[in-house]
């Protein structure tokens, strides 16, 4: 006896990844921690984490709005103005290190600057600039609707069973003289970009991990009860400002982030793993769930996404079509030891 004589077939590459047909590939989530139909669930990252939470929502799961929509709101505007889209209003959340910012924000471990940004006599949130496309009358309001935030991420989490947080970039600008966060560089979606102070910066795996792991102390320690799955983006970088090729400036962006989230999951049994990341740009999914930007998660990959999830939450994993075996033949198998583990292949 060895080891891989008692794997399953979704352990084996051959029958877990070749010989199915895309849709038909499953099994790729073993959730660590249950996730009930009236569990309390928040959601909050880059925008791939949007449909997440509409996707509990569509199920009927408590899947849980702690800024709702003032009444008198067409859904255009709720909309335009992050109603509805994630857990609280706090716009993308795209770095670990932003959670951070706003979950110490939100449990006073810091404060949060005082500059507000004026564009055509309105007033706008340097921090989540597009939440509130047309700003605020007064910079008191732009306080004030941070403050309503910051009190509806404690009241949030305080109550929540589990945070589903979408890992998106490591790439971000800072400002240089207090260290914050900002989602957007300045000077795109609002503000203006000063060369002398604002500092791009690209979190490297050990920063990732330092801000995430501190991001979800701060949230278990106001919620001891408090689960936390971890997903990274399949979304590509728009551009990157390493000055390098897009291509090889995401491959880095999401290789940290994913192992920054498979080692947290690997240190806690709080903490899981979901691997929305795989089941879009995989390789063996020919990036047939993107949309001919190929850039853009087409409808039916967030579908199938969805599915994958909610199949493994309730344990009952879509089984395969039969799939033809065909016998070994030579290329690169050839040369690899560890192609002979396939012998042992239960299927």
């Amino acid at each position: 006896m060895n080891p891989y004589q008692s794997l399953p077939p979704r352990s084996f590459w051959r029958s877990a990844v070749a010989e199915p047909e895309i849709p038909d590939i499953g099994e790729l989530w073993t959730p660590k921690f249950a996730i009930g139909q009236d569990d309390p669930v928040l959601t909050a990252g880059s925008c791939f984490a949007r449909h997440i939470g509409r996707a509990l929502r569509d199920r009927g799961m408590n899947w849980r709005d702690a800024e709702p929509a003032p009444p008198g709101l067409t859904a255009a505007e709720r909309r335009d103005r992050h109603y509805g889209v994630f857990s609280f209003r706090t716009g993308n959340i795209y770095t670990a290190a932003m959670l951070r910012q706003w979950l110490a924000w939100a449990y006073g471990h810091a404060t949060p600057p005082d500059e507000v940004w004026h564009e055509d006599g309105r007033h706008f949130d340097p921090f989540r600039p597009a939440v509130e496309p047309a700003g605020h009358a007064t910079a008191e309001a732009v306080a004030a609707a941070r403050r309503a935030t910051l009190a509806a991420i404690r009241t949030a989490v305080a109550e929540a069973s589990c945070l589903v947080f979408t890992l998106g970039l490591t790439e971000a600008w800072l400002d240089g003289g207090d260290g914050t966060v900002h989602p957007v560089c300045p000077g795109t979606v609002r503000g203006t970009f000063d060369a002398e102070r604002h500092v791009f910066h690209n979190f490297t795996f050990d920063e990732v991990h330092r801000d995430l792991s501190a991001a979800l102390a701060l949230a278990r320690a106001a919620n001891p009860r408090l689960h936390v799955l971890l997903t990274v983006s399949p979304v590509p970088l728009t551009a990157t400002a390493t000055g390098g090729h897009a291509l090889t400036a995401t491959t880095y962006s999401k290789s940290v982030l994913r192992a920054v989230a498979g080692q947290l999951a690997q240190e806690h049994d709080h903490v899981d793993y979901f691997p929305a990341y795989e089941m879009i740009t995989g390789f063996p999914f020919k990036a047939v769930f993107f949309e001919p930007n190929l850039r853009t998660v087409s409808p039916e990959g967030v579908a199938f996404v969805m599915r994958q999830f909610f199949d493994a939450l309730d344990r009952r994993p879509a089984e395969p079509r039969p799939a033809h075996r065909t016998p070994p033949a030579g290329g690169e198998d050839f040369w690899c030891d560890d192609a002979v583990l396939d012998y042992y292949n239960p299927r």
